[in-house]
C-alpha cells in the first residue's frame, strides 16, 4: 500500500469532499433508506452532508487524501452538527414512509453523544475505486493525533456494519445499537484517547 498524504481542507475544497462522501456512501444502509430513490439520494444527500458536517472546515478539521481519494469531516469539542438545517432537510426530502422512524433514530442517536467535550466524526468516506489501499486509516490516523494529544474522546456512529472493525482497529468501542422500525441498524461508537 502507497503512503497516503493527508491534508487539511479548505472551502475551496469543500465540494470535492462532499463529492467523495457522496460516492462512498452511495449503498449506505442508514443514507439509502432514507432517499432509496437514487435521484432523490444525489439531489439532497449533498446538502446532508455539509448540514452534519460541514462546520469542520470553518475549523479545520476537514481532511483528504491526494487526488481527493478520501475525506473525512471531524467536528471539534463544542461545535456540533446544523441541527435546524438538518430536521428541515430530512423533513422536506426524506422518504415519506419512513419519516417517524428517522426522526426516531435521531432521538436515540442523541441520547448516546457523550456529555464531555469530544471530537465528533459525522463523516470518513473513500471513493469506492480507490478502497483498500490505506486511506481510511491515513485518514483516520490523522485526525486521531489531536484526539490523543489533547486528551479528547472521540465519537462516531457507523451506518454500516462492515465498518466498525476498522474503527475498533483505532480504538473505538461499540456502545450499544440502535434500531428504530424500519430502519438499518446504527452502531454508536467512543474512543477514549491514548
Amino acid at each position: 500500500m502507497a503512503e497516503q498524504s493527508i491534508k487539511t481542507a479548505t472551502a475551496s475544497d469543500e465540494a470535492s469532499l462532499i463529492a467523495v462522501v457522496a460516492l462512498a456512501f452511495s449503498a449506505d444502509p442508514a443514507v439509502r433508506w432514507t432517499w432509496p430513490d437514487p435521484q432523490q439520494y444525489l439531489r439532497h444527500f449533498p446538502s446532508f452532508v455539509g448540514a452534519l458536517g460541514g462546520k469542520a472546515f470553518a475549523h479545520g478539521s476537514a481532511y483528504y487524501a491526494d487526488g481527493y481519494a478520501g475525506a473525512a469531516m471531524w467536528l471539534p469539542p463544542g461545535v456540533g452538527p446544523d441541527e435546524e438545517m438538518l430536521v428541515d432537510l430530512l423533513q422536506r426530502t426524506g422518504y415519506a414512509p419512513v419519516q417517524k422512524d428517522l426522526f426516531a433514530v435521531f432521538e436515540q442517536m442523541a441520547r448516546y453523544h457523550p456529555q464531555e467535550p469530544h471530537w465528533f466524526l459525522p463523516f470518513i468516506a473513500v471513493d469506492p475505486v480507490q478502497q483498500g489501499k490505506g486511506c481510511g486509516a491515513a485518514l483516520m490516523q490523522h485526525a486521531l493525533v489531536p484526539c490523543d494529544r489533547d486528551r479528547s474522546l472521540a465519537y462516531l456512529e457507523s451506518s454500516n456494519p462492515k465498518n466498525i472493525p476498522l474503527y475498533e482497529r483505532y480504538g473505538f468501542e461499540l456502545l450499544g445499537t440502535i434500531q428504530v422500525g424500519t430502519s438499518p441498524p446504527i452502531f454508536p461508537m467512543l474512543r477514549k484517547p491514548r
